[in-house]
């Protein structure tokens, strides 16, 4: 009698086996389709959605900001792969003009902000949470419509993912340590910052003497306006502020994209409806 071993099952090599399938019949976890007169908002729900997506993140964040390229042509990491991603599609061009990365607690408990963060009370939060990030537009279309279609889409994300609180890194262009603490005490004056949820910068991502630095020399918001420093804001950015958002601590330093992140969250039940913008076609 022939006795055969059990072969032992490689649970990464699955995983990522898995994964990669994933990657390759790609569909939404949460379909979303919004019809405009000139433009679409869904979630990608196709590989080739899924990789248009993958190709204007790359075209944004390496070739235009950080004057790089990849072999494939795609900003791609690990997370993609569970997430959903939001798209615009301009109906007049087809051409796919922006997107932004949404990763609910309902699919997944591994976070991208988590890498940079120690974020355990955001973890702890009740009810379902919804990361965003990797937000990018087209250079042609960096405008408040898009902006409010981008809106438009979380909003509705949020509501069929019964969504009660939505975090993210928020990123400034900057690495320049007077600016970033010039930032930090612009958003702390105007009552955007809070530290109630102990959030900090990984130390890999610290920026360096950044708590010492930002005690010496307070500067005052009528100096910080006069330096430019509401208008290092980003758009997207002071979208989450309008509608109630909170910056939570300390920024992290991302040498990688050459920029500072700010952990931003925001309780959808004190959502301040009233100040989004509503998109025209």
């Amino acid at each position: 009698m022939i006795v055969r071993s059990t072969p032992k099952i490689n649970i990464a090599a699955l995983i990522k086996l898995l994964q990669n399938k994933r990657m390759q019949c790609f569909r939404a976890h949460i379909p979303i389709l919004i019809e405009k007169k000139n433009f679409i908002v869904k979630t990608a729900d196709s590989k080739e959605e899924l990789f248009a997506a993958l190709k204007l993140r790359h075209d944004v964040f390496l070739t235009e900001l950080l004057k790089k390229s990849k072999r494939s042509g795609i900003d791609k990491d690990r997370f993609d792969k569970l997430c959903d991603h939001l798209i615009i599609i301009d109906k007049r061009s087809n051409q796919l003009i922006g997107t932004y990365r949404l990763q609910s607690s309902l699919h997944t408990k591994k976070w991208y902000t988590a890498t940079e963060f120690h974020m355990k009370q955001i973890k702890r939060l009740p009810g379902v949470k919804l990361e965003l990030g990797r937000a990018c537009v087209h250079p042609d279309h960096r405008n408040g419509v898009t902006i409010a279609l981008l809106w438009e889409g979380i909003s509705a994300y949020i509501e069929a993912s019964g969504s009660s609180y939505l975090f993210g890194c928020s990123s400034i262009k900057t690495m320049d340590r007077d600016e970033i603490r010039n930032i930090y005490h612009y958003l702390l004056q105007n009552g955007h910052l809070s530290h109630e949820h102990k959030v900090r910068p990984r130390a890999r991502f610290k920026v360096p003497g950044m708590m010492q630095h930002i005690k010496t020399i307070p500067i005052y918001d009528d100096e910080l306006i006069e330096l430019g420093i509401k208008g290092m804001i980003p758009s997207l950015l002071n979208s989450y502020l309008k509608v109630g958002a909170k910056v939570c601590g300390s920024p992290a330093l991302d040498r990688s994209f050459k920029c500072i992140d700010f952990l931003t969250l925001l309780d959808v039940n004190s959502l301040n409806s009233s100040r989004m913008r509503k998109p025209r076609d």
